[in-house]
């Protein structure tokens, strides 16, 4: 029998469990899939808890509700992977031997990569909220602050979710006008880009929507180090920013599972090739969601469709036919923009957001680069459609794994 393992049960390895299972079955093939959590948490909704949109409830369940029967859940600790020899050693001394790997073991924030960010003011005055503890205790700040300096800050790219800090910053603006206290707030968005996106022309659309709602920003702001007694965060040429409330963003990197087996760049982030996705260095090893170096957005959508991709690899691979190379990047991302409405973008690797509809040509319903409150209905319907649809590895319709050029205006 044949031994296909998966590292991590988040969103890219319980979507490569549930579209395998229907493939590789037993006595042929045995697919496991390896994590020490006991609950699978719905990232994105980490957004909305600060506001008191969503609940604790609403995003965390049990892991083993959404992996396959067919699939053996080892719940457990990996000490490292040693790929030469097709083996994952777990930390209790077990061997688990491959035929083929698939790494989905995701990114991960890492404060401590900043002089004094996770210091003396550590949810306190700063937070995160790209941690289940982080948003939850910035929510119980927020409830009862009565205003000052709010910092909304990135400190490197690349990052999960690209779009939800300045998500945040929106969000936030609405907020605190429902408080009534938005006068007594002055929001400043902190970001080492010379814009607002990564992207020319969502970054038009996204700072004039900055602008709109009074935010600050503060580009190509490089951060050295956050001074917890001025409360002030300062960059490597000196330039300091005062908060009252600090929300950052801090460093992303993979898994350090990855770092001890050698396999992943300075971030633990494992080279991968883009349209493939194979690993570069071991052909039996395949790496989808946040935990690869491609330069596509390490957002929730894009593993979707790198899983309906991969799937068709895999079994590319195990029939030892060639892989194909049909992964664009395409990046899905609705872009909360506060008071009931978001925008959405559609972009590639070689293509970049622009206007049009989506997902049908001409017709939509959805508007690209568009705020509607279409759009904010849809942005909340995906948490259903998450735990419902994309967990389990089932086709959204109409919604193509590469992107489609039908329905938007290019120059």
């Amino acid at each position: 029998m044949k031994h296909l393992v998966i590292l991590g049960a988040g969103t890219a390895g319980t979507m490569m469990a549930n579209h395998l299972s229907h493939h590789l079955k037993r006595p042929e093939w045995r697919i496991s899939i390896v994590d020490e959590k006991t609950e699978h948490h719905y990232q994105p909704g980490y957004l909305f808890l600060p506001f008191d949109i969503y609940e604790p409830e609403d995003i965390v369940k049990s892991i083993d509700e959404f992996i396959p029967k067919t699939v053996d859940l080892v719940q457990g600790a990996i000490d490292k992977v040693v790929p030469s020899e097709n083996k994952v050693l777990m930390h209790d001394g077990s061997v688990l031997v491959y035929d083929v790997l698939i790494v989905a073991t995701g990114a991960k924030t890492a404060p401590e990569e900043i002089e004094g960010m996770k210091g003396n003011e550590w949810y306190k005055s700063v937070f995160d909220f790209y941690t289940f503890e982080g948003s939850l205790s910035l929510r119980n700040k927020l409830r009862d602050w009565k205003g000052g300096k709010l910092v909304v800050h990135i400190t490197e790219m690349p990052i999960k979710c690209p779009v939800a800090p300045l998500e945040f910053a929106f969000l936030a603006d609405s907020y605190f006008k429902h408080k009534h206290i938005r006068d007594k707030v002055e929001i400043t968005y902190v970001t080492p880009l010379s814009g607002a996106f990564t992207k020319p022309k969502a970054t038009e659309a996204l700072e004039h929507l900055l602008q709109e709602k009074n935010i600050n920003i503060e580009s190509d702001f490089a951060i050295e180090h956050v001074d917890n007694e001025k409360k002030e965060i300062v960059d490597y040429g000196g330039r300091a920013i005062p908060f009252d409330i600090l929300v950052t963003v801090p460093t992303n990197k993979g898994d350090e599972v990855i770092a001890r087996s050698g396999m992943g760049d300075d971030l633990n982030y494992v080279p991968t090739h883009k349209a493939t996705l194979q690993s570069k260095e071991y052909a039996n090893v395949f790496v989808l969601g946040d935990a690869s170096n491609i330069p596509a957005s390490k957002a929730g959508s894009v593993a979707h469709f790198e899983a309906e991709i991969l799937t068709d690899n895999i079994l590319h691979f195990v029939k030892g036919e060639p892989l194909k190379e049909e992964f664009d990047g395409h990046a899905n991302c609705f872009i909360e923009t506060g008071n009931g409405k978001a925008l959405l973008i559609d972009f590639n690797y070689t293509h970049e957001p622009v206007e049009g509809t989506f997902p049908f040509p001409g017709v939509g319903p959805l508007r690209l680069l568009k705020e509607s409150r279409m759009n904010h209905m849809g942005k909340l319907a995906f948490r259903w459609i998450y735990w419902n649809v994309l967990l389990k590895g089932t086709h959204i319709p109409f919604v193509s794994a590469s992107m489609s050029e039908a329905g938007k205006k290019y120059n």
